[in-house]
């Protein structure tokens, strides 16, 4: 039973995650300064990590809680993505991080063999999902070179060329890896095609309020659409594990379904996590927006480090290289961005990199 050729052959082809890479490689190294994963430096709000230090005893962190979440998080859920993201008939689970909630779609949404549709670059957990979970057929379309927005028109022939119609469509937006925010007429084309062609579209909205340059998040709702989010990069939760999916209320049966899968993964999300999660949303999203207005600077400083650079390519999209530039203070972002300015000028110089 030990050999290699029982494994199972979906998770044996699933690509290894590069953040898992990049982890292996500066363990026990000194002195990194990691520019790789998608985080934030800033920690939860401080006066809700003081209302769960006196929830640690309380006999309900140690119990299971609802498959769905703790009502009172998914009533003050609703309000938020009523009151923020105009999203008025949806209904809410709870999960372990944006992660869990995008394998439970896939897992609810999606049989083995069935096509899906994807946009260059894309965010690698998502294709993974799929390859481990038997949906071989992803077919990946091209960004704009110049905006990286999803092309729509080539949406458009590939829905009504690819028989079967592709069970599912999914953009990040703003996106993971690009960053790019996509416009919301073209949002709502992407939705009217999957809508005409009687597919599912998943957004995953996780940097909802990583926006730049005075544009505006946007979502859409419709009984094809689900949305993701996450508390992980807002409320700088990326390890107390809090996301949720708005799903649309009116598909019969949907929510049954969803918390099959729910009660077979997690059973519920981590009680105090989702206890974090409530007192954060009480302080509300102008705590949040205050500190990704710390990050326009870090923005220009790893921008400026790239300079040197012509082309590279990063999650399946030729051309691109992906740096993040969250996860740092901007003392330690300009330090690091020197490193990366210094790295790239010798690769350059030495012909390694064009």
């Amino acid at each position: 039973m030990g050999s290699y050729g029982m494994l199972a052959r979906r998770i044996v082809e699933t690509e290894m995650p590069v953040m898992v890479q990049i982890q292996q490689l500066i363990r026990g190294a000194k002195n990194v300064m990691s520019l790789a994963q998608g985080v934030v430096y800033w920690q939860p709000p401080k006066q809700a990590l003081d209302k769960i230090k006196e929830l640690v005893e309380e006999p309900s962190i140690s119990r299971y809680g609802a498959d769905e979440g703790l009502p009172e998080l998914r009533e003050a859920l609703i309000r938020k993505l009523r009151q923020e993201n105009n999203l008025h008939r949806s209904s809410v689970m709870v999960t372990a991080g944006a992660n869990q909630a995008f394998v439970n779609l896939v897992l609810t949404l999606c049989d083995a063999g069935d096509s899906v549709v994807m946009f260059a670059p894309y965010y690698f957990n998502a294709y993974m999902s799929f390859q481990m979970t038997g949906v071989t057929s992803i077919l990946v379309g091209p960004g704009n070179p110049k905006t990286l927005y999803p092309d729509a028109d080539w949406l458009e022939r590939t829905l009504l060329e690819t028989k079967p119609v592709p069970k599912l469509v999914t953009v990040v937006n703003p996106g993971n890896p690009s960053g790019t925010y996509i416009p919301e007429p073209l949002l709502k084309r992407i939705s009217d095609l999957c809508k005409n062609a009687g597919c599912w579209l998943v957004v995953d909205n996780t940097y909802e309020y990583f926006m730049y340059d005075g544009l505006k998040h946007c979502c859409l709702e419709g009984n094809h659409v689900v949305n993701i989010f996450s508390f992980s990069k807002a409320y700088g939760m990326m390890g107390w594990r809090v996301g949720y999916i708005a799903y649309p209320t009116e598909v019969e049966g949907l929510a049954t379904q969803l918390l099959k899968v729910q009660d077979n993964i997690p059973i519920c999300a981590s009680i105090i996590s989702q206890r974090l999660a409530f007192h954060s949303l009480e302080v509300g999203p102008e705590w949040v927006l205050e500190q990704v207005k710390h990050l326009v600077k870090n923005r220009e400083i790893v921008v400026e480090a790239l300079s040197p650079l012509g082309e590279g390519t990063a999650c399946g999209s030729p051309g691109h290289l992906r740096i993040s530039f969250g996860g740092l203070i901007e003392g330690d972002c300009r330090a690091a961005a020197e490193r990366l300015k210094r790295g790239l000028e010798e690769l350059v110089k030495d012909g390694m990199v064009q």
